[in-house]
């Protein structure tokens, strides 16, 4: 290249220093020193290139280069005045801090910086990085100095954010193929709870995938399910910020150039258990105003059964129970054989309990010490064990038939599910952790869920797969998610506070790490030793709204801004719509029963259900919920004619009821008389 051509090319960038190289600090392949003038705005994290004429002997076979571009991010910082000693600088001025600044000469003073070399074009052959002009990363060379340019290109990029150093506001992309699969997949966030804004990124990011991922293709569908694990964090969604969470203008700006609509998500619909009483949710979600998309999460004994390993304490159950909890799984209640029902059709604890009542008379009335080989001690460890499933994850698991589950075979493109478990016990939690992911492993394998990928969002991993919590079945499942999901288009999103503290295995295989504010302590492990220290202090103070972001792609993490998401959030929507009080059995059935027509007045939905015994109005209203016919009233009086009334003694303090008897003839509802 001529030198015309070459000032050409110097004039449409921002020069800032020159690369320099001594015996202290020698320029290699991977790392070069510059220095600048004290004005620059240049600082840690900060994309520089180096641009110098190609030497004609590094073009080899039909490749003609006339320029050589280094790229390198900022990782280390110095000063440099031509003093040897502070005792030169003491002495000039008179040993006083008042006279320095008359001193007759100013000193000169320069800035140093180190650089990680990101990307070499032409790449090969690797050489140490040339004395040349330093100038500052545009546009173009933020994309290509993040090998972002092929991917994006190929419509696979999902904005994370934009790089705003050196006054820039560059778009940066994941490559789509490395964070959902099939190449490479799964996100981890580590930060500091409250100043890393780890779920507001989540939900951001979201947004963003649902925005730019294969939108003109059916066939190229994500869903997410949200596993809420902290108070209302995750229930707001489907609803725009508060006046006091509403975004500003540099905000909707960086939305503008990814390409992102500001506005909070179109389809969510929302899961809870009921509390222990059976009808009451137990969820932050229940305003009335909002209960439109709050649904139950209620399994029985056949959605349950095969999970029971997460339920039972395996130091409690031997081989011998085990062999006895199979063969009623298999023969019983999967694929009853009358050799082992006993005539009884078992589908709900209830027809279990009678199962093993029935089984356990048989045995005695004929002295019988074992059946089908199994002692009768075994028997009946088994069944108090399975029987107490119901009291130990109550308002989750019922004894009827009735269930209440996601749609499975049915998700829907860019539809988020919440499972909101944040108020029940451990034990529950992962019941339903670990029957979601896998129903959800499943489905993908046969193809049948109705996505292609789902993202599953699960927070606090350090109390659900820290590395010094023993052996679990919920975190063996998040293991198999990380080391086979991406096969799947199973995607694990997770966030921890200490990242050092999880299964090493699970973060591992995270291609993608995102980082907001950390804690020195944090930063001070080994997993953060290839860190240089001044990337370290910028990490310890990094303001909400910004993140540290490794990704296969990118040879060094890279710094970026991101927009707060355009959803509601969590403390907001809670004052707006508090959640409204425990509500008596009758009125939880009639909102029940307004979900499925609106239109139904209350008056007549209480005079329909009055004096119902509970049990049998729960099984109607349920079978009604399944069922959705189109008169709701007309079907629910019909499901009910011919059920005998109860009703409470006023004079009896006890609360014992007493049970009307239904007449010999029952009046048509037509009957005037």
């Amino acid at each position: 290249m001529s030198n015309r051509e070459s000032q050409k090319s110097e004039t449409k960038l921002n020069l800032i220093g020159r690369v320099f190289a001594t015996e202290k600090h020698p320029s290699t392949p991977d790392t070069f020193h510059f220095w600048t003038e004290l004005d620059t705005p240049v600082g840690i994290g900060t994309i520089v290139q180096v641009v110098v004429p190609q030497p004609p002997k590094r073009n080899f076979k039909h490749r003609q280069a006339s320029e050589w571009h280094i790229y390198g991010i900022v990782v280390e910082a110095e000063g440099y005045t031509d003093l040897v000693s502070a005792l030169y600088d003491f002495v000039g001025a008179d040993q006083s801090p008042q006279q320095a600044d008359l001193a007759p000469t100013v000193r000169p003073e320069m800035r140093a910086y180190k650089a990680a070399v990101l990307r070499m074009e032409p790449e090969e052959p690797m050489q140490p990085v040339p004395i040349g002009p330093v100038y500052l990363a545009d546009d173009r060379a933020v994309l290509l100095s993040l090998r972002m340019d092929d991917y994006v290109a190929k419509g696979r990029g999902i904005p994370v954010g934009v790089y705003v150093k050196g006054g820039m506001n560059s778009p940066v992309y994941l490559d789509a193929d490395f964070l959902l699969g099939p190449e490479a997949a799964h996100l981890n966030i580590t930060g500091i709870s409250g100043l890393a804004t780890k779920t507001s990124l989540v939900e951001f990011l979201l947004q963003s995938i649902f925005t730019h991922y294969y939108p003109n293709d059916p066939q190229k569908g994500v869903a997410a399910v949200f596993f809420n694990v902290k108070g209302p964090d995750l229930l707001f969604l489907d609803l725009p910020p508060a006046e006091s969470g509403r975004l500003t203008e540099e905000e909707l700006e960086i939305y503008d150039s990814l390409g992102i609509k500001p506005e909070p998500f179109a389809n969510v619909t929302y899961y809870a258990p009921h509390k222990p009483d059976g009808y009451n949710l137990n969820t932050l979600r229940t305003n009335p105003e909002l209960l439109h998309n709050v649904y139950p999460l209620q399994w029985g004994l056949r959605e349950i059964f095969e999970y029971t390993e997460v339920l039972l304490n395996r130091d409690d159950v031997d081989a011998k129970a085990d062999a006895l909890l199979a063969l009623i799984e298999e023969k019983v209640i999967r694929d009853p054989d009358m050799k082992y029902t006993a005539g009884i059709k078992v589908s709900n604890f209830a027809r279990l309990e009678e199962w093993f009542t029935q089984i356990l008379e048989e045995m005695q009335d004929k002295n019988q010490k074992e059946w089908h080989s199994h002692h009768i001690a075994t028997i009946y460890k088994v069944k108090n064990r399975l029987l107490n499933i119901t009291n130990r994850c109550k308002g989750l698991v019922g004894n009827n038939d009735f269930t209440s589950d996601l749609p499975w075979g049915k998700f829907q493109k860019n539809h988020i599910y919440v499972v909101d478990v944040a108020n029940l016990e451990p034990l529950a939690q992962d019941l339903v952790f670990t029957r979601i992911v896998s129903k959800i492993r499943e489905q993908l394998e046969h193809n049948s869920l109705g996505v292609e990928r789902v993202i599953i969002f699960v927070d606090e991993l350090n109390k659900y797969a820290g590395s010094d919590t023993g052996d679990t079945y919920l975190k063996r499942t998040l293991l198999d998610i990380s080391e086979r999901g991406r096969y799947l288009g199973e995607v694990l999103f997770s966030a921890q506070q200490f990242r050092s503290q999880v299964h090493k295995r699970i973060v591992g295989n995270c291609a993608t790490g995102l980082f907001g504010r950390m804690d020195m302590d944090e930063l001070a492990t080994p997993g953060y030793s290839n860190l240089s220290s001044a990337v370290k202090t910028k990490l310890a103070t990094l303001p909400k709204g910004e993140l540290m972001v490794r990704h296969p792609h990118f040879t060094q993490p890279v710094f970026l801004k991101f927009p707060r998401p355009a959803v509601m959030r969590g403390q907001d929507g809670r004052l707006l719509y508090p959640p409204s009080e425990d509500v008596d059995f009758a009125t939880a059935m009639v909102r029940r029963l307004q979900k499925l027509d609106t239109k139904l007045p209350p008056a007549k939905l209480k005079d329909a259900i009055a004096d119902i015994d509970t049990e049998t109005l729960l099984t109607k209203v349920n079978q009604l919920e399944q069922e959705r016919p189109s008169d709701i009233l007309s079907a629910l009086k019909s499901k009910l004619k011919s059920i005998p009334r109860t009703t409470v003694n006023p004079t009896n303090r006890t609360g014992q009821k007493t049970v009307k008897v239904a007449p010999l003839f029952q009046p048509a509802e037509e009957d005037d008389y």
